[in-house]
């Protein structure tokens, strides 16, 4: 009697009001569990965060480290990237030199005059002027400096000897090849130039001295006839020569 009477009781509390607070319990249970699973979850995955401090010039970096708990989860390591340097020239060699580069590079444009003389024929590259010697109207790719036979001729300009040749019209002739586009070319040489193909020569090494070879202006005082070309063009020496 008293199993039969418990049982109905059990059955009554079911089907009544129990029901509903069994049902209320079970939901709670289940909406813990699942809170606390994804509490877990978003610690495990949290990601590296990584923050940037200080000016453009030094930056430093804040990495916070993930996977810890309490104070140790907040740990901060700074680290501060090394700084890039230059490669230029200056700093490569340091400032103590970087006048003395300067000097040299100023030395290296410079262009003097070949040989100390008046100027007796002038460049023509495209007007036709009398030629006294061929007795004709032409052009004239240089320059004619008067200059007493076996003057010394210098290099106008820092560069290698290109060539000598010997030429039927202009004589014993010397370029010097300086390496920018830029020729220069001595005709009317003596016969025995100072130097050799291949040697390099700076602005005012002794290349030569003044000759009667050049054929095509024999008519005319003695003189160094001097050119210049750039890029195979002829131009006014007298661009180039100091004034």
């Amino acid at each position: 009697m008293n199993s039969s009477s418990s049982g109905k009781k059990l059955e009554g509390f079911f089907t009544g009001k129990g029901f509903y607070i069994v049902l209320f319990l079970c939901a709670a249970v289940i909406g813990v569990s699942a809170w606390m699973m994804a509490a877990g979850n978003g610690a495990m995955s949290e990601d590296p965060v990584m923050e940037s401090v200080g000016t453009d010039s030094t930056r430093v970096e804040t990495i916070i480290v993930p996977g810890r708990s309490g104070r140790d989860r907040d740990t901060e390591i700074e680290a501060a990237p090394p700084q890039i340097r230059s490669e230029g020239l200056i700093e490569a060699m340091g400032q103590d030199e970087a006048p003395a580069v300067a000097e040299s590079r100023a030395v290296s444009q410079i262009y003097i005059w070949p040989v100390t003389g008046e100027l007796e024929r002038g460049h023509s590259a495209e007007k036709l002027c009398y030629d006294v010697t061929m007795r004709d109207w032409r052009t004239h790719r240089g320059v004619d400096i008067a200059a007493p036979l076996g003057e010394t001729v210098y290099a106008a300009h820092a560069g290698v000897v290109q060539s000598i040749v010997q030429d039927d019209l202009y004589g014993t002739v010397l370029t010097v090849e300086h390496g920018d586009g830029v020729r220069t070319v001595y005709a009317n040489l003596a016969a025995q130039p100072a130097v050799n193909v291949g040697d390099w020569v700076e602005a005012g090494s002794i290349i030569g001295s003044v000759g009667d070879t050049a054929l095509c202006e024999i008519g005319q005082g003695t003189h160094l006839h001097f050119a210049v070309e750039v890029d195979g063009i002829a131009a006014d020496p007298l661009a180039y020569l100091p004034g």
